[in-house]
């Protein structure tokens, strides 16, 4: 009998010195700019993070020899307030286009001029044995945690 692991999605948020239409674009028309180095699947090292602008738009990494890893799509794109983002790598971290688990990212303006930024990693289950190995693995300080610590360095910069 196989159990159905259903982790928790994964939550974390900043609250970044910039306005939210900066925050929004600095997370996505800049996501190259500030993207870990170390979080990348191509072949090549790492060069750039593409969010393409629009529903429906890829998501991929470039290399420094201008290949292309693809790691989801733009789910819904609704600047400045929020980003649904289609996850498709696998738990180990290699393009699925069979898989997809949502990445939400919203931006909620505050009343002192700076942004929260929450970001939320659900439907794990769809990774059945490895579910809870790759919720362990985002949910970790050097998963989305780091991730949105650099995006704050770059907002608050």
């Amino acid at each position: 009998m196989t159990v159905q692991i259903k982790p928790a999605p994964i939550r974390r948020a900043v609250t970044v010195k910039a306005s939210q239409e900066r925050a929004f674009r600095i997370f996505t028309s800049d996501i190259g700019r500030w993207w870990p180095s170390t979080h990348h699947i191509g072949a090549a090292p790492y060069k750039a993070n593409v969010l393409e602008p629009r529903q429906g738009g890829r998501w991929y990494e470039i290399g420094e020899d201008g290949s292309e890893a693809d790691w989801g799509h733009v789910l819904a794109w609704e600047p400045p307030s929020r980003l649904l983002l289609a996850w498709q790598l696998d738990a180990q971290h290699r393009f699925d286009p069979t898989l997809v688990t949502e990445v939400e990212v919203l931006f909620t303006p505050q009343d002192d001029g700076r942004t929260r930024v929450e970001l939320e990693h659900r439907l794990l289950e769809r990774y059945g044995e490895d579910a809870q190995k790759v919720a362990d693995s985002v949910g970790s300080p050097n998963g989305w945690g780091r991730v949105l610590e650099l995006f704050a360095d770059a907002a608050n910069a």
